[in-house]
């Protein structure tokens, strides 16, 4: 494997040794929440090395959503809920951006050189749409359309956590914020005034980030059904360990059922 973190020409992006690009966790669940993680794990495969990063730079904040894993799961155990998540790094390819966008495979991510992404050939994005990007998307089609299928009320949640500080940027106050933007917003709109309502949080407004037309995942799935739908960030400090993943699994179970 070069040292850039370019995979040999020829070579397969995933192999047999590869975990497979999206997981359901609790299939069966019968909730109608389906939570999502495009953001959940930090895999690379292995025909792309390191993408020429430390180890430590691998489990930053640029290379997933630290904490989401685990609060998907906890999650699905807590409502009977169905959780998919996306198994690879957010470096190796971003599923919440159109498959086009250039910070999809970002070649620089919070002041951090990513030598795997730099200079991609329009085959190399294209192998990591396919083998990623796509069969990530059609689960979640597939199991919304099985939904609709079937008649089940349904709410899209889509569950992210944000690092306390950016490099060079000043500390984020917020523990939570409920993102949202386009299509039917009432749900969103709710649970945002829902969680407002608790003294102990400091709850964000489309903060730390606006969801807007950056945004793939949520736009393409709930906007043009005009499916409710949330998008959550949390802040990482406040998911470390299974215990604080728990705590907020329990604290967003009261709130999503009271919305």
């Amino acid at each position: 494997m070069a040292s850039n973190g370019h995979r040999s020409i020829g070579s397969p992006l995933l192999t047999e040794s590869d975990p497979s690009p999206v997981t359901i966790v609790n299939p069966a669940g019968r909730s109608p929440f389906l939570f999502i993680g495009d953001h959940a794990g930090n895999v690379i495969p292995s025909s792309l090395g390191t993408l020429g990063l430390s180890e430590a730079d691998r489990r930053r904040h640029i290379a997933w959503d630290i904490g989401v894993d685990g609060l998907g799961v906890a999650l699905a155990e807590e409502l009977d809920a169905v959780f998919i998540r996306q198994t690879y790094s957010r470096l190796v390819i971003d599923c919440n951006r159109t498959p086009d966008a250039q910070d999809a495979m970002a070649p620089t991510s919070d002041g951090t050189h990513v030598p795997g992404n730099v200079a991609l050939t329009p085959d190399d994005r294209a192998e990591r749409v396919a083998a990623i990007h796509e069969p990530y998307h059609r689960v979640i089609a597939d199991e919304l359309s099985r939904r609709d299928a079937e008649g089940r009320a349904m709410v899209l949640v889509s569950l992210h956590s944000f690092t306390p500080v950016m490099r060079g940027g000043t500390p984020r106050p917020w523990q939570i914020g409920v993102l949202y933007y386009g299509g039917d917003t009432s749900f969103a709109t709710v649970l945002l005034a829902a969680l407002k309502r608790d003294s102990d949080l400091t709850v964000g407004d489309n903060e730390p980030y606006q969801m807007d037309q950056i945004d793939y995942t949520v736009p393409r799935h709930a906007y043009p059904t005009r499916r409710p739908y949330a998008e959550l960030e949390i802040r990482q400090d406040l998911l470390g360990d299974q215990q604080a993943q728990r705590h907020w699994a329990s604290l967003l179970k009261r709130a999503l059922l009271t919305v």
